[in-house]
């Protein structure tokens, strides 16, 4: 296949192996946790204080132990998702402590917008699992407010939901939470029923919380994304290939402590790393490097037979305007088209990850279903083609009328909810909306439609007790 971006050789994957091996051997990683510690120490790896120095024949053996492809159960089984290989799905936003208003005004997350954003999920036709932390609810005690997400994403939506990574305690509760859904603790063992985000302290460590909760979803065989946030020019080298080799060091280690802990653990090699802007100092996600860290990222993951993670409609736009749109779009197709497993934040952000929008969620979740279409094959057989039919029409004849068109017009083609395919003057009559203008009505609709997923009244009410309990402690 011809493709203009650059394909990273078997010397160049090679040469940024060698380059990691290096760093995790001679400058190693810090973990600021004792247990982490003792598993490293206890299974011959050299600790010296709180730095882990690393033998390639350990990292190999780590790598080789993790699966290329698994499936992780929903409480409704055909939400079930496979991720890995050929496959991949794609999760809302994540981590913004803001939410931006059609009006441009910026204000604090709520309890409330979380809630609305797992509904959306719940309804979406493109948008694969649940998020967790779509928002940063600020109304609620941030030592509890991961019960109140876990709770709400199990209840208000039946797909797929994500773990919470911090604290230690917040790990323990979405397993604890899971084994109530599931009926008993052997029935999540090693049996994958969510997938959580561990993210690495650019450059070279990984903070207490972060290790100590990816000790606890390995412990019970849970995926976990093991992923590097590194700025080029700041927080790693300016240079991309050195960018590279710090980012694939530091998911490596992490990748190795969750094998030590449960071989077989499954892990999605992770990136969420881009650029600084050096005018500013600030992060840019919105960069043409990010698609070009994405591809490396993408390569790198199959190098070692893993899957991969990777972000989806990324912009630092403030706004859904025209910026929005250019930015992720490049972000999206180049994700999906280079082969990345689990498309993070593919739909909601701006502002550099700090803010999320109902208006651009929709946006987003309609790209994700045209970038779906663009990479689906085409069916090449004797009766697509229907070489019988285009002998019927003839010369100058039409389709439009044929019994296959009638039969296929509503599901064979794309059909957009939200993009305008209307004539000039149909548009403007029905009021000359923009995108970001019509998604506002798309979401009154979308919200008054919502029906609660089925779920056990019992479980409801068990899961909601524990959540009151844990608050009190």
């Amino acid at each position: 296949m011809y493709d203009r971006m650059q394909i990273l050789t078997e010397k160049e994957l090679d040469a940024i192996h060698k380059a990691s091996m290096k760093i995790l051997g001679e400058i190693g990683v810090i973990f600021n946790d004792e247990e982490s510690l003792k598993i490293f120490k206890d299974h011959n790896v050299k600790v010296e204080g709180k730095t882990v120095f690393f033998k390639e024949k350990v990292i190999r053996k780590s790598v080789e132990s993790a699966p290329s492809l698994f499936t992780i159960s929903a409480r409704n089984p055909e939400n079930n998702i496979t991720i890995g290989e050929d496959n991949y799905v794609c999760a809302p936003g994540y981590g913004a402590p803001f939410v931006m208003e059609e009006d441009g005004r910026r204000r604090e997350a709520t309890m409330e917008d979380y809630d609305t954003f797992c509904k959306m999920v719940h309804t979406s036709k493109y948008i694969d699992l649940n998020g967790f932390m779509m928002v940063e609810p600020s109304d609620r005690p941030a030592h509890t407010v991961h019960l109140d997400m876990l709770f709400s994403s199990i209840v208000l939506c039946d797909k797929v939901f994500m773990g919470s990574p911090v604290p230690r305690e917040g790990a323990q509760d979405a397993i604890k939470m899971a084994e109530m859904i599931w009926g008993k603790k052997d029935k999540i063992v090693n049996k994958p029923v969510m997938v959580s985000i561990i993210n690495s302290l650019s450059p070279l460590k990984y903070s207490k919380e972060m290790s100590e909760s990816l000790i606890e979803f390995a412990r019970y065989g849970q995926p976990c994304i093991i992923s590097s946030v590194i700025m080029a020019g700041s927080s790693g080298p300016i240079k991309l290939a050195g960018l590279l080799g710090l980012q694939n060091a530091e998911i490596l280690a992490g990748i190795t402590l969750a094998q030590l802990v449960n071989p077989g653990t499954p892990v999605v090699y992770g990136s969420a790393s881009s650029i600084t802007d050096m005018r500013t100092g600030g992060l840019a996600i919105g960069a043409p490097e990010l698609s070009m860290i994405v591809l490396a990222t993408a390569q790198m993951a199959r190098y070692y037979n893993l899957p991969s993670r990777a972000g989806g409609g990324l912009t630092d736009a403030h706004i859904p305007d025209i910026q929005a749109g250019i930015e992720s779009a490049f972000a999206l197709i180049n994700a999906v088209k280079n082969g990345i497993n689990f498309i993070l934040h593919s739909c909601g952000i701006l502002s550099s990850y700090l803010s999320m929008s109902f208006s651009k969620f929709l946006i987003d979740e309609e790209m994700c279903g045209m970038a779906k279409k663009i990479f689906s094959p085409i069916e090449v057989t004797d009766e697509s083609i229907d070489i019988k039919m285009i002998k019927e029409v003839g010369i100058g004849g039409e389709y439009i009328s044929q019994p296959k068109t009638l039969d296929l017009c509503r599901k064979e083609l794309f059909l957009p909810d939200l993009m305008c395919r209307k004539n000039f003057y149909n548009w403007e009559k029905s009021g000359k909306k923009r995108a970001d203008e019509k998604a506002s009505e798309i979401l009154n609709e979308r919200l008054a439609g919502y029906i609660k997923p089925k779920i056990d009244e019992g479980l409801e009410k068990a899961l909601s007790e524990y959540v009151g309990k844990r608050k009190k402690i």
